[in-house]
């Protein structure tokens, strides 16, 4: 149904003006991205990369900081980051230094060195479980955690929240319809039936999460402490605590992906907020941008590890590696191990987030501002450094409300508005974070530019 507060055609015409300015300003990506159709499948080197609200896509020369510019020379203030990538900032210097130190010296050789020691001594430290495992990115971290939880608890079902987001999981493409299991929608050549070995329930739905769990059938709960990639969706009060307790009661293992909620503080929100997980991943922001993944385990699940590895080797039937289906050969190569040491002692630290905690802060109340004072039905949620407006009078409770609050052309036009005037946010919904480096002249300008925009549009 067509919003009230704004005119469709209105819209229309505001997003082919902004598309024609975007044409005009960047002639060189044009260019390149004409080129890139040659040779590269959709005219990019990774799908995703197309996914932007703009004609073509942006080529980037150079990063930094909080900024980044364009093959034409522009300078923007990036609130993306490389949804959550460059979490911290562009090629920050403690990583730079050890990269840059590090390329003649070997970048993998399926070999441990010291790096390893150290780094696995400082994620206990920090996320409180004892053992750890590298891998290349979350969805591989994902992926073995769900693997090794099957395996210690004999259980095959695996479940998640409706609209959750786990990187490429094949059992997290599902959701949940009319209370039914089916595959997520645009899913490609996938033959199994995913429905069969998941379960699905929406966040926040206690009652249901229960009857999920009653069972005691289900291996580990996969979630985030706080959905984020449908549009954020914050823990109603209580229900985390009672997913422990009711995962435990269960004999289920809780699986807490943190890749994205890590922007709460440098030791996480679980930490933050008292949740213990049993396994733990964080992948995209922990080696400053480099591709690299961990995930840690408790010492229960460390010893139900070894058992199930020592009956497996045991087996005369089962010969082989008793940890087959897990690993791949640049896992913790010498490089992410440099990077990742250097970013989690000098880059992800308490006081990079004395700097981005309270940005984000700025960020959110001017943004709650700027709806009081237009008068339009949309309303912010902030996880630490992350911040997002929706377009529903209030925060979403389900990942299913906050997807019925999605508002695609809206979105779009406001991205393309955003990017035509030097402002960078994510492309596939409202989000926002804040590095080190963001100033509050940054974010100023950010809302003032949404101002203009909602000036040219409200009815």
């Amino acid at each position: 149904m067509q919003p009230a507060y704004y005119d469709a055609m209105a819209l229309d015409a505001l997003t082919a003006r902004e598309t024609e300015a975007f044409r005009r300003r960047h002639p060189r990506s044009a260019e390149l991205a004409e080129a890139a159709r040659t040779n590269l499948y959709g005219g990019v080197p990774m799908h995703w990369m197309a996914d932007w609200s703009s004609p073509f896509p942006l080529f980037v020369s150079s990063a930094s900081g909080a900024y980044f510019t364009d093959v034409d020379g522009i300078q923007y203030a990036d609130f993306c980051l490389g949804d959550t990538g460059a979490m911290f900032g562009h090629s920050p210097a403690p990583v730079a230094a050890v990269v840059a130190a590090q390329a003649g010296q070997g970048y993998t050789t399926m070999l441990p060195g010291e790096e390893a020691v150290l780094v696995g001594r400082e994620l206990a430290r920090r996320f409180g479980l004892p053992f750890w495992q590298m891998a290349t990115t979350a969805t591989d971290a994902n992926r073995w955690a769900i693997r090794w939880a099957r395996a210690v608890t004999g259980r095959e079902l695996l479940l998640v929240f409706d609209g959750c987001y786990h990187g490429a999981v094949d059992e997290t493409l599902v959701r949940l319809q009319e209370g039914q299991v089916v595959h997520r929608a645009g899913l490609l050549g996938q033959v199994a039936d995913l429905t069969r070995s998941v379960r699905v329930v929406e966040f926040n739905d206690l009652p249901a999460l229960q009857a999920a769990l009653a069972a005691n059938d289900v291996a580990a709960v996969l979630c985030e402490p706080v959905m984020t990639n449908t549009g954020m969706v914050l823990p109603d009060e209580g229900f985390l605590e009672s997913l422990r307790t009711l995962t435990r009661q269960a004999g289920t293992l809780l699986i807490v992906d943190e890749t994205h909620t890590i922007a709460s503080g440098p030791e996480g929100y679980c930490r933050a907020h008292g949740l213990e997980a049993d396994i733990f991943v964080l992948g995209k922001p922990v080696a400053g941008g480099l591709p690299a993944s961990v995930f840690g385990v408790s010492a229960a699940v460390a010893e139900q590890m070894q058992q199930v590895r020592a009956q497996k080797a045991q087996d005369p039937e089962q010969a082989g590696h008793p940890h087959t289906g897990m690993g791949t050969t640049l896992s913790a190569n010498m490089f992410s191990l440099h990077a990742m040491r250097a970013n989690l002692e000098s880059v992800m630290t308490a006081e990079a987030f004395e700097r981005m905690l309270p940005m984000a802060e700025y960020l959110g109340s001017r943004l709650e501002s700027l709806i009081r004072r237009m008068g339009v039905p949309w309303s912010t949620t902030r996880v630490g450094a992350r911040v997002e407006f929706q377009f529903t009078p209030s925060p979403p409770r389900t990942g299913r409300e906050a997807e019925a609050a999605f508002d695609k052309p809206l979105e779009q036009a406001i991205h393309l508005y955003l990017l035509n005037r030097g402002v960078m946010i994510t492309p596939f919904h409202n989000m926002m974070l804040t590095c080190p480096d963001t100033s509050a002249d940054d974010i100023d300008r950010l809302v003032g530019a949404l101002a203009d925009f909602l000036d040219e549009l409200v009815i």
